[in-house]
């Protein structure tokens, strides 16, 4: 989690420096950066909701 929070800084800024330059190569290798970031999210949050399912415990 923080590895990705980390990323998502570090894809943000590097977001405001391709706007910032007018680099759209920065700008696209950005957006694919966050479209990893959120896919990351959404798998884990498919294993911690699989795995809630799984255990009595968590209900």
């Amino acid at each position: 989690m923080a590895t990705t929070a980390f990323g998502a800084l570090s894809v943000a800024k590097q977001a405001k420096l391709a706007r910032t330059e007018s680099d759209t190569l920065r700008l696209v290798d950005a957006a694919v950066s966050a479209a990893a970031i959120v896919t990351g999210l959404a798998i884990l949050y498919r294993e911690l909701k699989r795995l809630g399912d799984d255990d009595v415990l968590l209900g």
